[in-house]
Order: C-alpha cells, then structure tokens, then sequence
C-alpha cells in the first residue's frame, strides 16, 4: 500500500513539471481575460444605464399642464400611464410655460 501511494506521488510531481512551462502563460493569459470581461462588463452596463436614461428623460410628465405633482393622483387625464414610458407620446399633452399658463403648438 504505502509503494502504492509513492508511486501516484511520484507519477503527480512528474505531471506538475511538466504542465508547469505551460502553466505561467496560460495563467496570465486567463487573468487578463478575466480583467478584459470585467471591463466590458462594466462598460455595457455604463452604456445600458445611459440609454436608460435618456429615455426615462423623453418623458414629458412634469412640463405639463394636467401633472399635478401629488403623488396621490399624479395626471388628471391619464392616471395610469402618468410618469411612465408610456407616457412618452402622449396625446393629450399641454406643454405648461414659466408662468404656468399653456403654451400654444
């Protein structure tokens, strides 16, 4: 038994010395992979948040005549689809100017 198990120790340190000039490079090359997904990770999640962005700001909810700010009743033509994406062509908007009267189209 103890031949047994000098001998699989033996064959496991011939097997590391040999593996080990190709154990360097394949462990760099797999470290700046992982480093290159974490950058384009990072990156498309830059890219998503900014997309998402710009079309939370195409909403028009807050410049309009019938927005009431109350978080209770927040539209008083459109309730349900007030401050949402469906929101974005609305056709009942009435743009509101600085003096809080309705501007013309």
């Amino acid at each position: 038994m103890d031949s047994l198990l000098n001998l699989f120790f033996t064959v496991l340190s011939l097997a590391i010395r040999g593996i080990q000039p190709i154990l360097v490079p394949l462990c760099f090359v797999c470290a700046w992979a992982f480093m290159g997904l974490i950058g384009w990770n990072l990156w498309s999640a830059m890219r998503e948040g900014v997309s998402q962005a710009q079309q939370m700001h195409r909403i028009p909810c807050s410049e309009c005549r019938f927005f009431t700010g109350d978080y209770h009743l927040k539209c008083t033509v459109h309730p349900d689809r007030a401050l949402s994406e469906e929101a974005i062509d609305c056709p009942d908007f009435e743009a509101v100017n600085s003096m809080g009267l309705p501007t013309l189209r």
